[in-house]
């Protein structure tokens, strides 16, 4: 005989799932506020490009931010800018991106201060840049009018694959303070919640 309860769990199940399903499935947000950025995202690593110089690299750098590796790339070269006391990273042709890429340790957050620099890699004012992130979709965003201070952001709910700076003028896209984190552990909680639910009511059905 099978046993009646008052409030069946199926749809509560189904209506937990979906939202876990909705967590998990990929999606991109934008943060204009460093301090927003931050309250959406765990254990945070900052590279601050202050052991650059005002000179050329090679088209790849291999970076760290904190306990997170990744990869800095130009086609035409990356170049060290701003200085003395804090250095930017910049590229050395103004129509080559900058791509961010090979993420370590499941990052899901990219942000930083990004804006536009002159040839000798110091600050232009009014620059416009665009930065797009890619999760499997791509999200792009533009930042006009940057200044040092302008801040970006994206958090995904699912690992980063890249992000992309290019310039939208004749001036170099720059980069600071480059931020990567992990999701809060709120976004896991809720799929982990759904999925026990899940298997209570399947425990239930037997």
């Amino acid at each position: 005989m099978r046993t009646q309860y008052p409030l069946s769990l199926k749809p509560l199940c189904l209506a937990v799932l979906l939202c876990a399903a909705g967590a998990a499935r990929a999606d991109i947000h934008v943060y204009t506020n460093a301090a927003d950025f931050m309250s959406a995202v765990s254990a945070p690593g900052i590279d601050t490009y202050d052991d650059l110089r005002v000179q050329q690299y090679g088209d790849t750098l291999l970076r760290n931010a904190g306990s997170y590796d990744y990869q800095a790339y130009s086609y035409g070269a990356l170049w060290g800018a701003g200085g003395p006391g804090d250095y930017w990273l910049s590229n050395n042709t103004q129509a080559d991106t900058i791509v961010f890429s090979n993420f370590s340790g499941g990052v899901s957050a990219f942000g930083g201060q990004f804006f536009a620099s002159d040839i000798a890699g110091q600050f232009l004012p009014s620059g416009s840049l665009t930065l797009t992130a890619s999760d499997g979709d791509t999200l792009s965003y533009a930042l006009d009018g940057a200044t040092e201070t302008s801040f970006l952001g994206f958090v995904s709910t699912s690992a980063l694959e890249s992000v992309t700076l290019q310039a939208n003028g004749s001036y170099w896209p720059t980069a600071n303070n480059v931020m990567l984190a992990v999701p809060e552990p709120a976004t896991y909680g809720m799929l982990l919640a759904g999925l026990g639910l899940f298997g209570l009511a399947a425990r239930r059905r037997r």
